[in-house]
């Protein structure tokens, strides 16, 4: 999308949607490139002011989905050089094993 296009679809959207990320499923393999996620760069006070506004998504480290997250300082690929700037990165992934299907199980007793 061009930017004129895309500032014009950002300036209509509703204030405050739900998020509802899909969950990388559990026996996902490979890149998540393409799958929800957030990626925040630039300086500590930047990043940390961005994700001051993304506190819903805590509530997806629970026993169903736990959060893959990244927060570090950037590298320049070319030198390997540690940069002034950070890269933050979150997304949401589903638990999987016996122990998620147990709580859940429990959960779901104890509402009966």
């Amino acid at each position: 999308m061009e930017k004129k296009p895309f500032l014009k679809h950002w300036a209509k959207l509703r204030v405050n949607q739900k998020l509802a990320p899909k969950a990388v499923r559990y026996t996902h393999e490979g890149s998540t490139y393409a799958e929800d996620g957030v990626r925040i760069t630039g300086s500590k006070a930047f990043v940390d002011s961005v994700l001051s506004r993304l506190k819903d998504l805590l509530r997806f480290e629970s026993d169903e989905t736990r959060l893959q997250v990244v927060y570090k300082k950037s590298v320049d690929r070319g030198s390997g050089k540690t940069l002034a700037s950070y890269n933050c990165y979150v997304q949401v992934h589903a638990r999987g094993g016996g122990l998620a299907k147990k709580k859940a199980k429990k959960k779901e007793k104890n509402k009966k």
